[in-house]
């Protein structure tokens, strides 16, 4: 399955009020491992950004100024999303934001709304079921968890995206750590679930090196198993589960 996490900045709060997307980051996840594809555009919205939200996220009317309009990056944009799992973070903001700049291209009647070409999966109402009376915003998932958010000075499409993807891995990926000694679900010194701090490894890190047996090694190993065998009067129990799945009856005691 093909995930794409995603989030978006807005020149306000509401799209009935006529605001608009400014910034889009996009990070892929296949086979729960980011695959170092992202999409991620400032927006020109052709109106003034409101100063509560640019407190919020720090764009400014004049970086935007010279950067494309919508329809100039939403052929790339749909291309990136289409077919996958949108993973969002209250994904109705999103969406309706979404939603609505699709709906401005009335020569893109293709377009369509989102989840005519993707399925979404919301993080905050996942949150929300697994630590109900709790708070559930991004910066406290990244807390409960053990991911790293520290270069989260302001709200910014792509480094969200990013933090977001850690943090689905983390909810959605079982024990996070075999500490003794941690944090509680909320993040603060306790008996609470044990966590530690998960940082994501640079793509450009060297490979662990894969150190395959020799020939020699491998004829050793059968001669071993063959000893252990005749000696107990059966193959060990993983050789006979093989077995089996050759269609061979195992041998149990």
């Amino acid at each position: 399955m093909r995930y794409v996490v995603l989030d978006t900045e807005t020149t306000g709060l509401e799209v009935r009020e006529g605001h608009r997307i400014i910034e889009i980051g996009c990070v892929e996840l296949i086979g729960r491992r980011l695959t170092g594809r992202h999409f991620h555009v400032y927006i020109n919205p052709e109106r003034e950004v409101d100063e509560g939200a640019m407190a919020v996220h720090g764009i400014s009317n004049e970086f935007l100024a010279d950067k494309p309009r919508f329809r100039e990056v939403v052929d790339e944009f749909f291309e990136f999303i289409k077919g996958a799992e949108l993973i969002i973070h209250n994904a109705a903001f999103d969406i309706g934001f979404i939603n609505h700049e699709f709906a401005r291209l009335k020569d893109r009647p293709q377009l369509g709304e989102v989840l005519d070409h993707c399925s979404v999966l919301d993080t905050l109402l996942m949150a929300r079921e697994r630590h109900p009376g709790q708070r559930n915003n991004l910066d406290a998932l990244c807390k409960r968890y053990g991911v790293d958010n520290s270069g989260r000075d302001l709200h910014g499409a792509l480094l969200d995206a990013e933090i977001l993807a850690d943090v689905y891995l983390a909810m959605t990926g079982g024990q996070t750590s075999l500490s003794l000694a941690g944090q509680n679900s909320d993040g603060e010194g306790g008996n609470g679930p044990q966590v530690s701090e998960i940082r994501r490894l640079p793509a450009s890190r060297p490979r662990t090196p894969v150190i395959r047996a020799s020939q020699a090694e491998l004829e050793l190993h059968a001669a071993r198993l063959a000893a252990v065998a005749k000696s107990s009067g059966a193959p060990a129990l993983w050789q006979q589960l093989e077995q089996a799945d050759e269609g061979e009856a195992p041998i149990l005691h």
